[in-house]
């Protein structure tokens, strides 16, 4: 079975609740496409470094998108750290056609600067990286939109889950990947092959 997950309803700005994930069969190379899901919720928050950015301003890149928080000690860690392998073997293509975007579910804490510092230690290459934090409402409403459930525990936690969205080069949702410990390889040629399309 593809290692991919599609969640087909949860994505329409009208959405309140989302629809489960399930399994799509395996692509056999070069005979199956990835599958449209819908257009690529909207987001403009702020980067690691203080300037806005927008899905829109990504268009003609395929882009990965994320939801972590930097306090997070144990599954947001060990999806960062499996994107910066992937990040690494992607090449001259990582930045100049392929963009990751990482977006705090906990922005009261992660301000810029946190998320910089964060990016620093996992060896994130912010030229086709963003982490992006903004006003609660907006992210919570982002989140949501995306099909991610996020709650802020009494600890101070956040519970949430994990997907991960490809967007094509023309702004459209085309697959996810669900928890932490999908087959980067097999993310990577999912990527590659996106830019493959006309």
């Amino acid at each position: 079975m593809h290692a991919a997950f599609i969640l087909a309803l949860a994505f329409l700005a009208s959405a309140t609740v989302s629809v489960p994930a399930h399994d799509v069969p395996h692509r056999h190379a070069k005979q199956q496409r990835l599958p449209t899901i819908g257009a690529a919720p909207a987001f403009a928050l702020t980067s690691q470094d203080g300037v806005p950015v927008a899905l829109s301003d990504l268009r003609g890149k395929v882009v990965a998108v994320t939801f972590i928080y930097t306090s997070c000690a144990d599954t947001c860690p060990m999806l960062t750290a499996l994107m910066v392998s992937v990040q690494d073997k992607l090449g001259r293509d990582f930045g100049e056609r392929i963009a990751f975007v990482s977006i705090t579910v906990d922005p009261q804490r992660d301000t810029p600067d946190v998320l910089k510092q964060y990016a620093d230690t996992f060896g994130a290459d912010l030229k086709g990286w963003a982490f992006l934090t903004g006003d609660s409402q907006v992210i919570r409403e982002v989140t949501r939109r995306y099909g991610v459930f996020a709650a802020k525990t009494s600890k101070g936690e956040v519970d949430h889950t994990f997907l991960t969205s490809i967007v094509d080069r023309k702004g459209m949702l085309r697959v996810q990947y669900l928890g932490v410990s999908f087959d980067p390889e097999e993310f990577r040629r999912d990527l590659l092959s996106l830019l493959k399309e006309r």
